[in-house]
């Protein structure tokens, strides 16, 4: 096996037919270079490991040339359209599942896996501002046969299958990566939520009986088993279907919600990476970065204004000793004021904000 023959494996795969995993259909169309990348990574490790074995002495694919994959923009709902949709949703599990995904960054596997011991939502802890997730599983459907392959310590549990036939299996397993473990604080809001959602989720508990097998998540289904990804998906397309609202999948709540922390804390990537679980800053950059054009472009306009427009002029400006701005009912910190007024310059945090008050 060289690198050549695996640069010629995947010319060919460009031309073939891609098929529908689920169906096992064609789908009238090639396949993707982002699988064909998915498929070097695969055989990579695989040949690592074979290296290891003693069974090869070095890695075709190490040196490979892999078709240039364009990744296609993932789009997203401006604040005002979530909240619309939040509001015409009927389904008490999909309103909740989306609030936690936008709030706390949740892929959904780590939602669905999450279980009421990782949830902080006692009073005090919510009245200190500390109510908050601790993600340390998610949830995932394997092939039966894959579950060898996974080592014991991966497997926090593995639930029963709904009938003998089936070859797939839902468990609970450790994330991939370490920086994947990590305490989300929740917005006060979505922490009440929660409470009023395990409130509903304990009287069911108690009419069901021994009907409900309770497995402790946050996200059950009807008798208490997990619920599926493919769930979670179709009631989001109905929700998008029924109220004419932009195409989007489950995935985009996570990218909307970072898009508006790094707006909101003036790009700190730090703190996002911290929520979102992402291994390495970068990670958040390139994906993210772009979202910061608006007030790049604002900081040109105010560069133009101070410098160009007054012909080298000095600025003024507001010195930290200098007396608060008196405004109606008192003093306002006049920082905290240029601070909401960058805020509503951009139009799509000012619909956040007025969306915000409006729950409130």
């Amino acid at each position: 096996m060289t690198t050549r023959v695996i640069e010629g494996y995947y010319q060919k795969l460009l031309k073939y037919e891609a098929v529908d995993p689920k169906f096992g259909t064609r789908k009238n169309e090639y396949v993707s270079t982002s699988t064909i990348r998915d498929i070097h990574k695969t055989l990579r490790s695989a040949f690592e490991q074979a290296i290891k074995w003693e069974l090869m002495e070095k890695n075709p694919c190490t040196h490979a040339t892999v078709p240039k994959h364009t990744p296609q923009k993932r789009e997203i709902w401006t604040a005002e359209t979530l909240f619309h949709a939040l509001e015409v949703c009927d389904d008490p599990k999909l309103r909740l599942c989306i609030n936690l995904s936008f709030s706390c960054s949740l892929r959904l596997g780590e939602l669905l896996g999450l279980t009421w011991d990782c949830v902080d939502i006692s009073p005090e802890s919510i009245a200190a501002g500390r109510a908050s997730l601790y993600i340390d599983k998610e949830l995932q459907r394997v092939n039966v046969s894959a579950l060898d392959t996974l080592d014991d310590i991966e497997v926090i549990r593995r639930f029963p299958s709904r009938t003998s036939l089936c070859t797939t299996v839902q468990i609970l397993k450790k994330p991939k990566t370490e920086s994947s473990i990590r305490t989300v604080f929740l917005p006060r809001t979505v922490a009440e939520m929660l409470v009023a959602y395990k409130a509903d989720q304990d009287n069911i508990k108690e009419a069901l009986g021994d009907e409900y097998t309770d497995y402790n998540l946050v996200v059950a289904g009807p008798l208490g088993l997990p619920t599926e990804h493919t769930t979670v998906n179709a009631a989001l397309n109905r929700l998008i279907k029924k109220n004419n609202l932009p195409k989007v999948v489950f995935h985009s709540f996570r990218h909307s919600s970072i898009t508006y922390k790094l707006k909101l804390n003036g790009g700190d990537i730090k703190a996002v990476q911290g929520d979102s679980g992402h291994a390495q800053a970068s990670m958040v950059t390139e994906q993210y970065a772009h979202i910061l054009d608006d007030d790049r472009r604002i900081n040109a306009q105010h560069f133009d204004n101070f410098f160009y427009q007054h012909k080298g002029a000095e600025p003024e400006i507001q010195h930290d000793d200098e007396p608060n701005v008196e405004c109606g009912t008192g003093a306002v910190d006049a920082k905290a004021a240029a601070a909401l007024t960058k805020l509503l310059s951009d139009p799509s945090m000012a619909a956040l904000i007025k969306n915000l008050a409006k729950s409130l």
